[in-house]
């Protein structure tokens, strides 16, 4: 069973998120501080985590930075569920490594339907590093970091790479520039657009051996997609 930890202090959130949650068939847990949040988070090692912000005793920035530097939780998907909608606000979360971030009032479709996101991207995540990543020469070990054409390595950088592996898991879609910039760099960030460009540009010249597998899609973003 997949358990879900809400680490919230309004009561009528925590029962109607459990609704919603008991009703697709998740394990719920509730935490009404952060100091409760943190030692269900170690005790119980849920699937996901959801977080309010403002919560007593230890708050939401400073839970998810603790949860993000511990080995059991580094990797559990984070949904922020708070009342603060400024971007600065959502810019910090997401910088401090939570997943997602969703604004009160909320819809309970949509936070369910991103919880189920989530968990099929870690999913996913976790079924890529059981072995390598392959597309024609190319062969990508993503727990050493190292990318091979032909048995050559590649002299890619830490963004380099994450391009990489996030275009070879997913050919054939479509990233648009925002998407990649918050996947990769962490947060959107308008200045961000021509690094991105910059980035695509030496990961191309790099693996040229492999053809034109790397496509613009005009007024969009980058494509993924022919082999050799």
């Amino acid at each position: 069973m997949i358990k879900v930890l809400i680490i919230e202090d309004d009561v009528q959130i925590q029962e109607l998120v459990r609704y919603t949650l008991e009703k697709e068939g998740f394990v719920v847990l509730i935490a009404s501080d952060g100091e409760q949040g943190l030692d269900l988070a170690r005790r119980e090692k849920p699937d996901l985590i959801i977080l309010d912000l403002t919560i007593p005793l230890i708050d939401g920035y400073d839970v998810c930075k603790i949860l993000r530097a511990k080995k059991d939780t580094a990797a559990t998907p984070i949904i922020i569920l708070s009342a603060r909608d400024d971007v600065a606000d959502k810019v910090i979360g997401l910088e401090l490594g939570a997943d997602d971030y969703i604004t009160k009032p909320f819809s309970p479709r949509e936070l369910s339907a991103r919880i189920k996101a989530r968990l099929r991207e870690l999913q996913r995540k976790n079924e890529l590093l059981n072995g390598p990543l392959r597309w024609g020469s190319l062969e990508i070990l993503q727990e050493s970091y190292i990318a091979t054409i032909a048995a050559k390595p590649l002299n890619l950088t830490v963004k380099e790479f994450e391009l990489l592996v996030l275009f070879v898991a997913n050919p054939y879609q479509v990233f648009s520039r925002e998407y990649l910039i918050q996947k990769v760099w962490g947060f959107p960030s308008n200045t961000d657009s021509r690094t991105l460009d910059v980035h695509i540009s030496h990961l191309r010249n790099k693996i040229k051996a492999l053809g034109p597998v790397l496509d613009s899609v005009r007024g969009v973003g980058y494509l993924f997609t022919r082999r050799e």
